[in-house]
């Protein structure tokens, strides 16, 4: 006999996949629209940027999704193959087309593709905005430190200059 847990747990289970089941195909049928799509993202961020700006505060959390977007971005800007290393494996010529049937060629192939940049993207931004109407992630932020400059705090190496170039160096002509 089935106890009330077993059977509140299979109804959220069964309205849980329901769910997930209804937003995997609006998702799918949502591919094609590629403008739609983005000028979606526009308004879920345009809504963030609103908030953050409205409410004074949540910078960290501007912060973090700034440095998230970016970090996607670049991923979808970057080749999936990354051709400097196939031009060392070639001559050093430098990469050539295909000359016979068996090479193969490859198109530029991103790392991070369109579709999957505007999901990643999207939702990101609309946890950002939710987690902007918590009052935890409301973090003061002392501003200065965003302006420090990445290679603050970083080894420093001197340039070694090759003295023989300059004509600085010793001669090699024997002296008496």
């Amino acid at each position: 006999m089935e106890t009330i847990e077993e059977s509140a747990e299979n109804s959220f289970m069964e309205r849980k996949s329901s769910i997930v089941a209804r937003w995997q195909a609006f998702v799918d049928r949502s591919t094609p629209y590629t403008t739609y799509r983005w000028i979606s993202f526009g308004a879920v961020f345009s809504l963030f940027l609103l908030r953050i700006i409205f409410a004074q505060g949540w910078y960290i959390i501007c912060y973090a999704l700034g440095i998230y977007l970016l970090n996607m971005f670049l991923a979808f800007l970057t080749p999936k193959f990354d051709p400097s290393l196939e031009e060392e494996e070639e001559d050093e010529e430098g990469p050539t087309l295909p000359t016979r049937n068996d090479e193969e060629f490859r198109p530029f192939i991103r790392r991070l593709p369109e579709f999957k940049f505007w999901y990643v993207s999207t939702k990101a931004t609309a946890i950002a905005l939710v987690c902007s109407f918590v009052p935890a992630f409301d973090i003061p932020v002392f501003w200065p430190i965003l302006y420090v400059p990445f290679d603050f705090g970083k080894r420093k190496y001197k340039k070694v200059v090759n003295m023989d170039a300059v004509g600085g160096g010793e001669s090699s002509s024997p002296s008496n």
